[in-house]
């Protein structure tokens, strides 16, 4: 978003699909698609095992709207 802009959220959805567990954890995030007023983002996070085995436990779908001043 631009400098100086205020960000609102639109609508949040988010599933939890499993309980989080791991040795740590890693959350990814992409602009699904940018637009001048309205943007679409997901993310992903993951439970890392021990073993480097990564294993999806929530993931999230945002719509954000930009108010530039």
């Amino acid at each position: 978003m631009p400098a100086g802009s205020e960000v609102l959220s639109v609508e949040f959805k988010v599933d939890l699909l499993r309980p989080a567990r791991g040795k740590s954890f890693l959350a990814r995030a992409e602009v699904i698609k940018p637009g001048r007023t309205l943007t679409v983002a997901r993310g992903d996070v993951f439970g890392i095992a021990d073993s480097g085995q990564r294993e999806l436990v929530a993931t999230m779908l945002a719509t954000i709207i930009c108010l530039r001043k």
